[in-house]
């Protein structure tokens, strides 16, 4: 059951992340700066940390084949566009409903999965999931923030909530066939060295992008240091406890518990942002936080 407390610790420190990263596309970045402040930030940090421990074993190279190339690219790709979709999604509906839409991750988590790993989860426990998308569509029939137009539920922010979703769901399980194809020491050093290429990956590619589409970004992130190195930190903390637990545990089940993120996220909409919650948005957290309990329940 070690996955329970490591999964707690990814998704605590990646509340934290988005939160510094709303910030900052508050403050003078794109979505596209507020995003790659994660990787360049992250990217030294993880490469010392994976280098060192390796270095302090004793570990050689690992071993990594064809399909694990394969998965990194294709969850590397997914994160990225799967965050620049929650930043923005920041900008139409307040901190909670944000990280609440991205939580659909879990049902989708289980049937990407299913497919591409052949990995499935029990009835009892897809109903607990399902309850928790229940909340989700409360939540989604609300009216956008202000000064934003369009219809209740299908609206940009929807797209923006299932898509980051379908992402972040889709990213899950493409890291988790990643460390199941490394043959490294142990399993830090699998989870670690998944990490530092996915997120060189990441980083490479998110530079291209904005010197090609949005030039000077780099340089404002850059200059937004001060906020933009927890953004990193956090990121290192939370990606090295996600990519530890994804070894460790299905990738459906490790984000079904990470939904606890919803309620650290109320505390930092309500005391940092000073954001409103409505009674809708109030119900449907309060079926996801029960999805989450009858998900442990069920464990």
């Amino acid at each position: 059951m070690l996955w329970i407390p490591i999964t707690l610790l990814a998704a605590a420190a990646q509340t934290l992340r988005f939160m510094f990263q709303k910030r900052l596309r508050i403050a003078t970045l794109s979505t596209g700066g507020a995003t790659f402040a994660r990787f360049l930030y992250a990217a030294p940090l993880i490469g010392l940390v994976t280098i060192g421990y390796a270095m302090l074993r004793g570990y050689g190279m690992p071993v990594m084949d064809g399909p694990f190339w394969a998965f990194a690219a294709a969850g590397s790709f997914c994160q990225i566009c799967a965050t620049m979709c929650v930043v923005a999604l920041f900008q139409q509906r307040n901190f909670t409903i944000g990280i609440t839409f991205k939580k659909v991750e879990v049902l989708l988590a289980a049937g990407f999965g299913l497919v591409f790993l052949g990995e499935g989860v029990s009835l009892p426990a897809l109903g607990a999931i399902s309850l928790g998308v229940l909340g989700v569509i409360i939540i989604s029939d609300a009216p956008p923030a202000a000064g934003v137009e369009g219809p209740r539920v299908f609206n940009k922010a929807t797209a923006l909530g299932l898509s980051c979703a379908i992402l972040f769901g889709a990213c899950a399980v493409f890291y988790r066939g990643a460390t199941l194809h490394i043959a490294a020491a142990d399993l830090f050093a699998r989870a670690s060295m998944t990490l530092l290429v996915a997120i060189s990956m990441q980083f490479v590619g998110m530079a291209f992008y904005l010197k090609w589409r949005e030039p000077g970004q780099i340089t404002q992130v850059i200059r937004a240091w001060r906020l933009a190195i927890w953004v990193g930190l956090l990121s290192l903390l939370g990606s090295l406890a996600w990519f530890t637990a994804f070894a460790l545990q299905n990738a459906a089940y490790v984000k079904a518990l990470g939904q606890v993120e919803i309620l650290a996220s109320f505390a930092i909409s309500v005391w940092v942002f000073g954001e409103k919650m409505r009674r809708s948005e109030a119900l449907g957290i309060t079926l996801l936080s029960a999805s989450v309990i009858l998900l442990l329940l069920l464990l």
